[in-house]
Protein backbone atom coordinates (compact mmCIF):
# COMPACT_ATOMS: atom_id res chain seq x y z
CA UNK A 1 0.00 0.00 0.00
CA UNK A 2 2.60 2.51 0.95
CA UNK A 3 4.54 1.67 -2.19
CA UNK A 4 1.29 2.23 -4.35
CA UNK A 5 0.93 5.42 -3.00
CA UNK A 6 4.63 6.12 -3.41
CA UNK A 7 3.97 4.76 -7.03
CA UNK A 8 0.89 7.64 -7.17
CA UNK A 9 2.52 10.37 -5.42
CA UNK A 10 5.61 10.16 -7.76
CA UNK A 11 3.39 9.80 -10.85
CA UNK A 12 1.31 12.89 -10.30
CA UNK A 13 4.51 14.86 -9.34
CA UNK A 14 5.90 13.87 -12.96
CA UNK A 15 2.62 14.70 -14.76
CA UNK A 16 2.27 18.19 -13.04
CA UNK A 17 5.64 18.85 -14.12
CA UNK A 18 4.91 17.72 -17.67
CA UNK A 19 2.01 19.82 -17.64
CA UNK A 20 4.09 22.68 -16.72
CA UNK A 21 6.16 22.44 -19.15
CA UNK A 22 4.44 22.04 -21.58
CA UNK A 23 2.12 25.23 -20.29
CA UNK A 24 6.15 27.05 -20.31
CA UNK A 25 7.21 25.73 -23.23
CA UNK A 26 10.64 24.35 -24.13
CA UNK A 27 12.99 27.08 -23.17
CA UNK A 28 15.43 28.95 -25.75
CA UNK A 29 17.84 31.23 -24.76
CA UNK A 30 18.45 32.67 -28.24
CA UNK A 31 21.50 35.38 -29.00
CA UNK A 32 20.78 38.29 -31.80
CA UNK A 33 23.57 40.16 -33.02
CA UNK A 34 21.88 43.46 -33.14
CA UNK A 35 18.03 42.43 -33.41
CA UNK A 36 16.80 46.30 -34.64
CA UNK A 37 19.02 45.68 -37.40
CA UNK A 38 16.81 44.38 -40.05
CA UNK A 39 18.99 41.33 -41.31
CA UNK A 40 17.86 39.95 -38.12
CA UNK A 41 14.01 40.82 -38.51
CA UNK A 42 12.90 37.34 -39.00
CA UNK A 43 13.77 36.45 -35.59
CA UNK A 44 12.18 38.98 -33.63
CA UNK A 45 8.98 38.56 -36.16
CA UNK A 46 8.82 35.09 -35.23
CA UNK A 47 8.28 36.00 -31.93
CA UNK A 48 5.52 39.11 -32.38
CA UNK A 49 3.41 36.66 -34.86
CA UNK A 50 3.45 34.16 -31.53
CA UNK A 51 5.18 31.51 -33.85
CA UNK A 52 7.57 30.48 -31.31
CA UNK A 53 4.45 29.81 -29.33
CA UNK A 54 3.17 27.69 -30.99
CA UNK A 55 5.83 25.17 -31.32
CA UNK A 56 5.63 24.96 -27.81
CA UNK A 57 8.81 27.21 -27.19
CA UNK A 58 9.80 29.60 -24.99
CA UNK A 59 12.26 31.88 -26.42
CA UNK A 60 14.16 34.55 -24.68
CA UNK A 61 15.34 36.99 -27.19
CA UNK A 62 19.14 38.46 -25.88
CA UNK A 63 19.95 41.68 -27.91
CA UNK A 64 24.18 41.85 -28.48
CA UNK A 65 25.47 44.82 -30.16
CA UNK A 66 27.29 42.54 -32.78
CA UNK A 67 27.08 39.38 -34.19
CA UNK A 68 30.60 38.58 -31.83
CA UNK A 69 29.16 39.86 -28.97
CA UNK A 70 26.36 37.24 -29.24
CA UNK A 71 28.86 34.32 -30.40
CA UNK A 72 30.82 34.69 -27.15
CA UNK A 73 27.66 34.77 -25.34
CA UNK A 74 27.17 31.51 -27.06
CA UNK A 75 30.56 30.07 -26.22
CA UNK A 76 30.19 31.42 -22.70
CA UNK A 77 27.00 29.13 -21.81
CA UNK A 78 24.50 32.10 -21.61
CA UNK A 79 22.88 31.43 -24.55
CA UNK A 80 21.65 28.23 -26.60
CA UNK A 81 21.16 29.11 -30.29
CA UNK A 82 22.11 32.63 -32.20
CA UNK A 83 20.89 34.77 -34.51
CA UNK A 84 24.34 35.97 -36.01
CA UNK A 85 25.98 35.32 -39.60
CA UNK A 86 27.07 32.20 -41.03
CA UNK A 87 30.60 33.35 -41.01
CA UNK A 88 30.81 32.33 -37.17
CA UNK A 89 30.25 28.90 -37.84
CA UNK A 90 33.39 28.50 -40.52
CA UNK A 91 35.51 30.75 -38.32
CA UNK A 92 35.00 28.14 -35.38
CA UNK A 93 35.37 25.34 -37.34
CA UNK A 94 38.75 26.61 -38.44
CA UNK A 95 40.49 27.02 -35.05
CA UNK A 96 43.75 24.77 -33.92
CA UNK A 97 42.60 21.63 -32.77
CA UNK A 98 41.45 22.01 -29.12
CA UNK A 99 40.45 25.14 -29.41
CA UNK A 100 38.18 24.56 -32.93
CA UNK A 101 34.20 24.56 -32.14
CA UNK A 102 31.35 22.84 -34.14
CA UNK A 103 28.83 25.27 -35.07
CA UNK A 104 25.95 24.38 -36.80
CA UNK A 105 23.86 26.57 -39.39
CA UNK A 106 20.15 25.26 -39.73
CA UNK A 107 18.58 27.84 -40.92
CA UNK A 108 19.72 30.67 -43.21
CA UNK A 109 17.12 33.87 -43.14
CA UNK A 110 18.83 35.92 -46.11
CA UNK A 111 19.82 35.27 -49.23
CA UNK A 112 22.07 38.52 -49.68
CA UNK A 113 23.47 39.80 -46.29
CA UNK A 114 22.38 43.70 -47.15
CA UNK A 115 25.60 45.15 -45.75
CA UNK A 116 26.61 48.64 -47.22
CA UNK A 117 30.00 50.56 -47.16
CA UNK A 118 29.09 54.16 -47.12
CA UNK A 119 30.81 57.62 -46.92
CA UNK A 120 30.32 59.90 -44.75
CA UNK A 121 29.79 63.60 -45.96
CA UNK A 122 32.74 64.69 -43.56
CA UNK A 123 34.96 62.21 -43.81
CA UNK A 124 38.57 64.06 -43.78
CA UNK A 125 39.45 63.12 -47.52
CA UNK A 126 37.55 62.60 -50.75
CA UNK A 127 36.57 58.92 -51.04
CA UNK A 128 35.00 57.98 -54.37
CA UNK A 129 36.35 54.56 -54.37
CA UNK A 130 37.11 51.27 -52.29
CA UNK A 131 41.12 52.73 -52.74
CA UNK A 132 40.44 55.97 -51.47
CA UNK A 133 40.17 54.55 -48.08
CA UNK A 134 43.94 54.02 -47.41
CA UNK A 135 44.66 56.57 -44.43
CA UNK A 136 40.38 56.67 -42.79
CA UNK A 137 38.74 55.31 -39.92
CA UNK A 138 36.33 53.36 -41.24
CA UNK A 139 33.35 51.89 -38.60
CA UNK A 140 31.72 48.44 -38.25
CA UNK A 141 29.37 47.12 -35.95
CA UNK A 142 32.14 45.42 -33.45
CA UNK A 143 35.53 44.28 -33.81
CA UNK A 144 35.59 40.62 -35.15
CA UNK A 145 31.86 40.93 -36.48
CA UNK A 146 30.59 40.02 -40.01
CA UNK A 147 30.77 43.46 -41.06
CA UNK A 148 34.32 43.92 -40.21
CA UNK A 149 35.06 40.68 -42.35
CA UNK A 150 32.76 42.24 -44.74
CA UNK A 151 35.00 45.49 -44.72
CA UNK A 152 38.33 43.65 -44.49
CA UNK A 153 37.62 41.60 -48.11
CA UNK A 154 36.21 44.40 -50.08
CA UNK A 155 39.56 46.40 -48.93
CA UNK A 156 41.73 43.27 -49.80
CA UNK A 157 39.77 43.24 -53.36
CA UNK A 158 41.15 46.50 -53.38
CA UNK A 159 44.49 45.61 -52.45
CA UNK A 160 44.41 48.23 -49.50
CA UNK A 161 46.31 46.93 -46.51
CA UNK A 162 43.98 46.29 -43.21
CA UNK A 163 46.74 47.69 -41.78
CA UNK A 164 46.71 50.94 -43.83
CA UNK A 165 43.13 51.89 -42.33
CA UNK A 166 41.44 52.10 -38.80
CA UNK A 167 39.09 50.30 -37.91
CA UNK A 168 36.64 50.86 -34.94
CA UNK A 169 33.28 49.78 -33.54
CA UNK A 170 30.20 52.08 -33.62
CA UNK A 171 27.20 49.61 -33.28
CA UNK A 172 24.55 49.79 -35.46
CA UNK A 173 21.23 52.57 -35.92
CA UNK A 174 21.28 55.35 -34.00
CA UNK A 175 24.95 55.16 -32.89
CA UNK A 176 26.50 54.30 -36.37
CA UNK A 177 24.34 56.85 -38.00
CA UNK A 178 26.32 59.71 -35.15
CA UNK A 179 29.69 58.44 -35.86
CA UNK A 180 28.93 59.01 -39.98
CA UNK A 181 27.50 62.53 -39.20
CA UNK A 182 29.59 63.75 -36.72
CA UNK A 183 32.67 62.87 -38.79
CA UNK A 184 34.50 60.81 -36.07
CA UNK A 185 34.81 57.95 -39.32
CA UNK A 186 34.94 58.59 -42.44
CA UNK A 187 32.97 55.89 -43.78
CA UNK A 188 31.62 52.83 -42.12
CA UNK A 189 29.42 49.54 -42.71
CA UNK A 190 26.06 50.10 -42.50
CA UNK A 191 22.56 48.03 -42.53
CA UNK A 192 18.97 49.16 -42.64
CA UNK A 193 16.98 50.48 -40.86
CA UNK A 194 19.79 52.88 -40.42
CA UNK A 195 21.33 52.78 -44.27
CA UNK A 196 18.21 54.07 -45.24
CA UNK A 197 17.57 56.72 -42.72
CA UNK A 198 21.18 58.04 -43.47
CA UNK A 199 20.12 57.95 -46.88
CA UNK A 200 17.15 59.68 -46.87
CA UNK A 201 18.84 62.69 -44.69
CA UNK A 202 21.39 63.40 -47.16
CA UNK A 203 20.46 61.30 -51.07
CA UNK A 204 23.73 62.30 -52.31
CA UNK A 205 25.82 59.98 -49.99
CA UNK A 206 28.34 57.61 -51.25
CA UNK A 207 27.69 53.89 -51.65
CA UNK A 208 31.07 52.25 -51.95
CA UNK A 209 29.50 48.81 -52.04
CA UNK A 210 25.34 47.90 -51.52
CA UNK A 211 24.49 43.98 -51.44
CA UNK A 212 20.92 44.68 -50.60
CA UNK A 213 20.00 43.40 -53.74
CA UNK A 214 20.82 40.79 -56.30
CA UNK A 215 22.59 42.86 -58.63
CA UNK A 216 24.81 43.93 -55.12
CA UNK A 217 25.72 40.48 -54.44
CA UNK A 218 26.66 39.76 -57.78
CA UNK A 219 29.18 42.78 -57.90
CA UNK A 220 30.26 42.33 -55.19
CA UNK A 221 31.29 38.34 -54.34
CA UNK A 222 30.41 37.15 -57.73
CA UNK A 223 27.51 34.83 -56.92
CA UNK A 224 23.48 34.36 -57.50
CA UNK A 225 22.82 34.36 -53.09
CA UNK A 226 25.08 34.55 -49.92
CA UNK A 227 24.71 33.61 -47.23
CA UNK A 228 23.96 36.15 -43.87
CA UNK A 229 21.79 35.85 -41.25
CA UNK A 230 21.16 32.52 -39.80
CA UNK A 231 20.51 30.12 -36.96
CA UNK A 232 23.37 28.49 -35.36
CA UNK A 233 24.06 26.30 -32.37
CA UNK A 234 26.60 24.09 -31.40
CA UNK A 235 26.70 20.55 -33.16
CA UNK A 236 26.29 18.78 -29.81
CA UNK A 237 23.38 20.77 -28.59
CA UNK A 238 21.26 20.38 -31.94
CA UNK A 239 22.27 16.46 -31.37
CA UNK A 240 20.75 16.79 -28.16
CA UNK A 241 18.06 18.65 -28.76
CA UNK A 242 16.77 17.87 -32.30
CA UNK A 243 13.08 18.20 -31.58
CA UNK A 244 14.00 21.99 -30.20
CA UNK A 245 15.64 22.86 -33.55
CA UNK A 246 13.38 21.30 -35.46
CA UNK A 247 10.77 23.80 -33.87
CA UNK A 248 13.00 26.60 -34.28
CA UNK A 249 13.17 26.18 -37.82
CA UNK A 250 9.75 25.40 -38.55
CA UNK A 251 8.49 28.57 -37.02
CA UNK A 252 11.27 30.65 -38.58
CA UNK A 253 10.37 29.23 -41.91
CA UNK A 254 7.12 29.81 -41.70
CA UNK A 255 8.20 33.45 -40.63
CA UNK A 256 10.28 34.07 -43.41
CA UNK A 257 7.06 32.56 -46.00
CA UNK A 258 4.88 35.37 -44.21
CA UNK A 259 7.13 37.61 -44.80
CA UNK A 260 7.10 36.88 -48.74
CA UNK A 261 3.42 37.07 -48.36
CA UNK A 262 3.03 40.70 -47.07
CA UNK A 263 3.55 44.48 -47.83
CA UNK A 264 6.54 45.99 -46.06
CA UNK A 265 4.02 48.16 -44.09
CA UNK A 266 2.08 45.07 -42.57
CA UNK A 267 5.45 43.74 -41.65
CA UNK A 268 6.21 47.13 -39.94
CA UNK A 269 3.45 47.10 -38.70
CA UNK A 270 3.99 43.83 -36.15
CA UNK A 271 7.51 45.04 -35.09
CA UNK A 272 8.02 46.56 -31.98
CA UNK A 273 7.62 50.03 -31.30
CA UNK A 274 10.87 50.81 -30.36
CA UNK A 275 12.57 49.20 -33.36
CA UNK A 276 11.06 51.67 -35.94
CA UNK A 277 12.52 54.84 -33.90
CA UNK A 278 10.96 58.31 -33.98
CA UNK A 279 9.93 57.49 -37.92
CA UNK A 280 8.19 54.78 -38.69
CA UNK A 281 7.20 55.89 -42.39
CA UNK A 282 11.20 56.27 -42.82
CA UNK A 283 11.22 52.03 -40.99
CA UNK A 284 9.01 51.49 -43.95
CA UNK A 285 10.97 53.02 -46.72
CA UNK A 286 13.88 50.44 -45.44
CA UNK A 287 11.99 47.57 -45.27
CA UNK A 288 10.49 47.71 -48.83
CA UNK A 289 14.22 48.84 -50.03
CA UNK A 290 15.58 45.51 -47.63
CA UNK A 291 12.50 42.92 -48.64
CA UNK A 292 14.82 41.37 -51.57
CA UNK A 293 17.69 40.03 -48.93
CA UNK A 294 15.35 37.54 -47.16
CA UNK A 295 15.26 33.97 -48.17
CA UNK A 296 11.85 32.62 -48.69
CA UNK A 297 12.84 28.93 -47.97
CA UNK A 298 15.41 29.34 -45.17
CA UNK A 299 18.04 26.42 -47.20
CA UNK A 300 21.96 27.44 -47.60
CA UNK A 301 23.22 26.66 -50.88
CA UNK A 302 27.00 24.45 -51.18
CA UNK A 303 27.93 27.03 -53.43
CA UNK A 304 27.31 30.26 -50.79
CA UNK A 305 28.80 28.23 -48.35
CA UNK A 306 32.13 27.87 -50.12
CA UNK A 307 31.94 31.94 -51.13
CA UNK A 308 31.84 32.87 -47.26
CA UNK A 309 35.18 30.38 -46.87
CA UNK A 310 36.69 32.56 -49.79
CA UNK A 311 35.37 35.77 -48.23
CA UNK A 312 36.78 34.92 -44.81
CA UNK A 313 40.25 33.93 -45.71
CA UNK A 314 41.06 37.30 -46.68
CA UNK A 315 39.98 38.53 -42.42
CA UNK A 316 41.36 35.09 -40.92
CA UNK A 317 44.19 33.16 -40.99
CA UNK A 318 43.55 29.64 -39.70
CA UNK A 319 40.69 29.85 -42.47
CA UNK A 320 42.92 30.48 -44.89
CA UNK A 321 45.70 28.20 -43.75
CA UNK A 322 43.07 25.39 -41.70
CA UNK A 323 41.05 22.77 -44.48
CA UNK A 324 37.44 23.19 -42.89
CA UNK A 325 34.79 20.60 -43.89
CA UNK A 326 32.08 22.96 -45.58
CA UNK A 327 29.68 20.37 -45.65
CA UNK A 328 30.11 20.42 -41.69
CA UNK A 329 28.98 24.09 -40.99
CA UNK A 330 25.35 23.89 -42.20
CA UNK A 331 22.42 21.63 -42.39
CA UNK A 332 19.24 21.87 -44.22
CA UNK A 333 17.96 18.91 -42.84
CA UNK A 334 15.01 20.63 -40.63
CA UNK A 335 14.22 23.47 -43.39
CA UNK A 336 13.70 20.60 -45.79
CA UNK A 337 11.93 18.60 -43.45
CA UNK A 338 8.26 19.05 -44.50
Amino acid sequence: MDRRRFTLASLGAVTACTRKRKAQGLQVRLAVGGAAQLVYLPTTLAQQLGYYRDEGLDVTLQDFPGGSKALQALLGGSADVVSGFFDHTIQMAALPPGEARSLTAFVNMLQYPGLALVVSAKAKKPIRRLEDLASTTVGVTAPGSSTHFFLNYLLAKASVETAAVSITGIGHGASALAALESGRVDAAIMTDPGLSELLDRDPKVTRLADTRTAAGVREVFGVAQYPASVLYAPADWIRRNVEVARRLARAMKRTLGWIVGHTAEQIADKMPAAYQGPNPALYREALFASMPIFNPNGALSLEGAETVRKVLGYSIPAVRENPVDIKLTFTNEFVEAE
